[in-house]
């Protein structure tokens, strides 16, 4: 009898290498017991559908039956439906960009898009540029692909343009390819800082004198608070720069319809790779939300999305700053991440499990980088629990947070918060934390 060890999986052998970085995240299963309703969920970037007007949706869905039916249950085009396209075209002009809908890819989500540029552009062991932190659902994209992850340093403006510069400079003197830039310029996910415009104008100078993609993933840009970002970086380079946008954070995810604006030559190829990945993207989906646009006051309903946001938003702060207030953590003005930074004895990752126990919950920082990083600081998210709920969950996490400093102070030496080892795997996290 051959001895196949102790592996339960019969096909284990027979995977394709890249496979081998594919691994459930070592926090999901500490996200099902989040999940009960006596935890304050302080971790997931859902965002609160509640809000929608709900008859309008229903009406917007019959509507679709009633009148187009059998074409909205059908295939449909691996590119998008003409009408949602030119609706896209018209949301991406409020952020600065003009151009021909034929140059729009309709996608399931935004994180198929994500997908198929990565696909598209990435071979084993190239350089994919990213934000540190980064979007853990696109860390784990690039890491399935077998594309090694440069952090490049952030602060409060966001990208560090001098950071990018060195960056590439040390990659071309190692002769290291780079396929593209991603980032997050607008209310960024996890830090929530946003690039400011001279910034933006001086990346994609960079990133043109040495022939670096740019990826623009622009979920949050019309969920400002106070006044919209900068425009687009797409808005000024329609050559250098692939857009990536979503009705997941501006109506809801799970329609699944999110797209791509890219060059030309590129659009093509993301059309033919969409195709041999889904056939085509969600026909009813796209049906359901041109109703719903053509139909509803879109504008005023993103308008009521910002002001829960940003009440939701001001009393993650007011708690924070009357709980925790030795503590660091951004500002954002849109979107829906604080980041905030721990003790330096503290790690993040280790308190969670403890967390969980005091029925709060939150991302480690660590989910967000490719190499260790992040230890030292979470994300916490403040689109989904009321405000009644944020303030309850940071006082528990200050309860959590200033007893691990009362035992490190008391145990000095002890080792009660040791970090866990990295495991050099792709995690794949579960939706809610995204």
């Amino acid at each position: 009898m051959t001895n196949q060890g102790t592996n339960l999986d019969p096909w284990y052998d027979s995977y394709a290498d890249r496979t081998a970085g594919l691994s459930a995240s070592e926090v999901r299963a500490l996200f099902a017991v989040a999940s009960r309703p006596e935890v304050v969920s302080l971790a997931g970037g859902m965002p609160f559908v509640s809000a929608l007007p709900q008859e309008r949706v229903l009406g917007s869905i019959e509507k679709v039956l009633r009148d187009n039916g059998p074409m909205a249950l059908q295939y449909g085009s691996g590119q998008g439906t003409p009408a949602i396209r030119e609706h896209i075209m018209q949301i991406m002009a409020l952020e600065g960009i003009r151009g021909s809908a034929d140059n729009v890819v309709v996608t399931t989500g935004s994180q198929q898009a994500l997908d198929l540029v990565t696909r598209l552009f990435v071979n084993p062991g190239d350089v994919v540029l990213a934000e540190s932190p980064s979007y853990v659902g696109a860390l784990g994209v690039f890491r399935a692909y077998q594309a090694d992850v440069v952090h490049v340093a952030m602060d409060d403006e966001g990208l560090i343009p001098e950071s990018l510069r060195e960056t590439i400079a040390a990659l071309e003197a190692a002769g290291r390819p780079i396929k593209f830039l991603y980032t997050i310029p607008n209310f960024h996910n996890p830090a929530g800082v946003t690039l400011s415009w001279a910034r933006r104008l001086e990346v994609l100078d960079i990133c043109r004198s040495h022939g670096i993609l740019v990826l623009e993933d622009n979920p949050y840009g019309l969920l400002y608070f106070d006044k919209p970002a900068p425009q687009a970086m797409r808005s000024v380079d329609d050559e250098g720069v692939i857009y990536l946008g979503s009705f997941s954070k501006t109506l809801a995810p799970g329609f699944r319809v999110g797209w791509a604006l890219a060059p030309h030559a590129i659009r093509e190829k993301l059309i033919l790779a969409n195709e041999s990945a889904t056939l085509s993207p969600n026909s009813f989906g796209q049906f359901v939300i041109t109703e719903y646009l053509d139909q509803t006051d879109w504008r005023g309903q993103i308008d009521t999305f910002r002001h829960l946001y940003a009440e939701r938003r001001d009393a993650m702060l007011s708690a924070l700053g009357e709980y925790l207030p030795k503590l660091s953590w951004t500002k954002p003005d849109g979107g829906f991440f604080v980041w905030v930074t721990l003790p330096d004895e503290l790690d993040s990752k280790a308190m969670l499990p403890r967390a969980v126990k005091e029925l709060v919950a939150y991302t480690p920082g660590t989910a967000f980088y490719s190499d260790g990083q992040g230890r030292q600081n979470m994300r916490l998210s403040f689109c989904y629990p009321t405000p009644e709920f944020i303030r309850t969950g940071v006082a528990r996490l200050a309860t959590v947070i200033n007893g691990e400093l009362d035992l490190l102070r008391t145990f000095a030496g002890a080792g009660l918060t040791a970090p866990i080892p990295t495991r050099p795997h792709v995690t794949t996290p579960p939706p809610n934390i995204l």
